[in-house]
């Protein structure tokens, strides 16, 4: 008895022992790379604060997700990855991927079980659309518009038609300095059917269509670059209409009770997440891992929520989804995904992006600068 109740104390004392050398091993510092605003707030307020808590490592916010894929090729390039966790969107994932500048995650063994006890795998689904990316958030980037700019005798705009009508609704419309979504936008609204939109955006003949579509408005055009334009532009009146993603809109509209409506027409799907970069020292790459872990499991994916409304990426997490922390009202019906907002949706193609993007980003900057 006496020899068990030993054998049980080395034990209790070998696996504690196991936990403070893998705690002590890991980086006391990380930096983690999002894209500011009311987004990275939420994740500030769900995620950092409360690992921040729990571990003691102090976390440094970083604002560069725009420019995730140059950055780190550049760093890799010159041996000196300088960040820990980087939030990116699907396709940008799939292209750091493929280049080797992002390391493969096994989703059951490197990632929380979900509390309805599903595997990973299987709570994340068919929103793992890359070996190395963590899904976090479904979002959408659409518009929103100045109710009192709505043209005495004309409907609020409901189509996304509508952004490429000036005479019906003139004014100054805002769209992301960038080909993606406005390409597609503009080929919907040049008569080719939602199914077909990739196939003819991978022609030259496509590119060129797109772009001469997007030129009847390019004069009325103010082109952004960081998410949080549009909604200044909305609650200063500089544009009467806007493309920006629905959680900046909720914002405007919520919390700070702008005379600002959504446009949820033609609404663009993606995804956000989280990778780790590639080539970390074992340290921080033991703390990456650890925030990955902790950051996705089902209760934070769902308390995200409660600050901005991107529908949680885990199956488990919708059914936690409550109200706004300080509004105390309901987000579910701010959430893209509902069924309200999703009546005529636009899947976003990662796989094209991820295959095109360099080719067709430089002929839009090009075109942007005639």
């Amino acid at each position: 008895m006496k020899l068990t109740k030993t054998l049980m104390t080395t034990t209790a004392l070998t696996v504690a022992a196991g936990m403070v050398s893998a705690e002590a091993h890991m980086a006391n510092e990380m930096t983690i790379v999002s894209w500011g605003g009311a987004y990275s707030k939420s994740q500030q307020l769900a995620y950092h604060e409360p690992y921040m808590e729990k571990t003691g490592v102090t976390i440094v916010n970083d604002e560069s997700s725009a420019e995730a894929v140059a950055k780190l090729r550049a760093m890799n390039e010159a041996g000196n990855v300088t960040w820990d966790v980087v939030d990116v969107v699907a396709a940008d994932a799939i292209r750091l991927c493929d280049e080797g500048l992002a390391m493969e995650i096994d989703a059951d063994e490197q990632l929380a079980d979900g509390d309805d006890g599903s595997k990973a795998s299987d709570d994340f689904g068919d929103l793992l659309v890359s070996d190395c990316f963590i899904p976090q958030i479904v979002y959408s980037t659409t518009f929103g518009y100045r109710t009192d700019m709505v043209p005495e005798g004309a409907d609020a705009p409901d189509d996304i038609c509508d952004v490429f009508d000036t005479e019906t609704y003139p004014g100054k419309r805002s769209l992301e300095k960038r080909p993606i979504n406005n390409m597609e936008w503009a080929l919907l609204c040049d008569g080719v059917a939602k199914d077909e939109v990739y196939d003819v955006l991978g022609t030259e003949e496509g590119q060129e269509q797109a772009l001469a579509k997007l030129g009847t408005i390019k004069d009325d055009v103010i082109w952004w670059s960081a998410g949080a334009d549009t909604p200044q532009l909305l609650a200063d009146g500089e544009v009467f209409m806007g493309s920006t993603y629905n959680g900046r809109l909720f914002s405007v509209i919520e919390e700070q009770d702008q005379p600002v409506a959504m446009m949820w027409d033609a609404q663009v799907f993606d995804l956000d997440g989280w990778i780790i970069p590639a080539g970390l020292s074992d340290e921080r790459k033991a703390r990456a891992l650890d925030y990955i872990m902790f950051a996705t499991d089902t209760q934070r994916l769902a308390d995200q929520a409660k600050y901005i409304s991107y529908g949680p990426a885990r199956a488990s997490s919708a059914p936690l989804v409550g109200q706004h922390a300080d509004l105390g009202i309901d987000m579910a019906p701010h959430m893209p995904t509902d069924p309200n907002n999703a009546k005529n949706t636009f899947l976003y193609n990662y796989e094209f992006w991820a295959d095109y993007r360099d080719d067709i980003d430089a002929k839009f900057q090009a075109w942007l600068a005639k």
